[in-house]
């Protein structure tokens, strides 16, 4: 028992003593309204709980990157930039975006009528026949030509395609050196390794060096960007005077050549796999930041996906390549996914609220 009297005893004065000190303390420190900051003796006062800046107005930069799309001048494809450029700019000024400016890259070589209304690079198609009817070449000789010529601010370029609508500002998804690529279940290195060998010599680095990605939707520093391009051009015409590489790769030949060209340059790519859906296949909208609409859409009234036979409702890009989608699209039955459903509403709005809609 005495033991517990002492310590209970010295437990009291300790207690008195400290007590005592922060009367002391308080009654002789000048009050403070401010915010902690710097103090005389060149020492940081902080929150003993939450830590303060010392300045509190200093934000981190943002990091804008620049959005181009490439595309022709054929109806289809001027339809889907005027939807695409309407929802970049519904987006741009949001919270948490860091999207900066736009340009379409029209690579028809001569103006058309929209040049007020979407900003707009002119680039020369290639020369006639050396796409040997493969229009997706002239993406990569238009970005080279756009790189090489326009005066770009941001220090980053987003790579999109007339048929993404942007569902959400964008932020800059990529970092330390490397893009932010979406991942393409169907793009394939390690299964085509003997025929992109030709292309991406072995002292280049196992061929997992090349990343399941197409050039879009990707988002890459400018400088990285124009050293890529030039060889993504030329590794395109290469691969599409190659037989064998033109047969395995078919329509996404372009998309493995810019996969290719980024590895060869030694830019990785961080597999952003939220950074678009692709319905109908994916299902929710959820986190991903554009809807690619390539696959065309096809219901019974019942909600049932009848993909492969024209549905009873349907939405396909395709049912619109020499005409302008009407305004005021019907939309899916009751039971459709989400994806689509907002696929189709995005797609009404930009049609009812584009001055013009329908007009060449």
């Amino acid at each position: 028992m005495g033991c517990g009297n002492f310590f209970f005893s010295l437990v009291i004065t300790l207690s008195v003593a400290l007590i005592t000190y922060n009367i002391i303390i308080s009654a002789n420190a000048p009050l403070k309204s401010d915010f902690p900051g710097p103090s005389s003796n060149g020492f940081l006062s902080v929150d003993p709980i939450i830590k303060m800046p010392a300045d509190r107005s200093r934000q981190a930069k943002k990091r804008l990157f620049h959005t181009a799309v490439t595309s022709s001048d054929s109806v289809y494809n001027t339809w889907q930039c005027r939807i695409m450029y309407y929802w970049f700019k519904q987006h741009k000024g949001r919270p948490g975006s860091e999207m900066g400016g736009f340009t379409r890259i029209l690579h028809s070589g001569k103006p058309d009528g929209f040049m007020d209304e979407i900003p707009t690079f002119v680039a020369q198609p290639l020369p006639n026949g050396m796409d040997q009817g493969y229009i997706v070449l002239n993406r990569p000789w238009a970005f080279v030509q756009w790189l090489q010529k326009a005066d770009i601010k941001e220090d980053y370029i987003l790579m999109a395609e007339p048929d993404h609508i942007i569902v959400k500002p964008i932020p800059n998804l990529s970092k330390d050196g490397l893009g932010a690529a979406f991942p393409f279940f169907y793009i394939e290195p390690k299964k085509y390794e003997s025929v992109l060998r030709k292309f991406f010599p072995e002292d280049k680095g196992p061929i997992t060096n090349i990343d399941p990605i197409g050039n879009s939707p990707v988002i890459v520093g400018k400088e990285s960007l124009k050293k890529i391009a030039p060889t993504w051009m030329n590794i395109s015409l290469a691969m599409k005077k190659d037989p064998e590489a033109d047969k395995k790769f078919g329509w996404v030949l372009e998309m493995y050549a810019y996969a290719v060209a980024s590895a060869l340059h030694g830019v990785g790519n961080i597999l952003y796999k939220d950074f678009m859906i692709q319905p109908p296949w994916d299902r929710e909208i959820g986190n991903k930041f554009i809807i690619h609409y390539t696959y065309g859409c096809d219901y019974d009234m019942q909600g049932n996906l009848t993909y492969g036979k024209i549905g009873e409702w349907r939405f396909d890009k395709r049912s619109f390549d020499a005409v302008w989608p009407p305004k005021n699209l019907p939309l899916p039955p009751p039971g459709v996914p989400e994806s689509v459903v907002t696929l189709v509403k995005m797609v009404n709005e930009a049609t009812a609220n584009i001055p013009n809609w329908g007009s060449s």
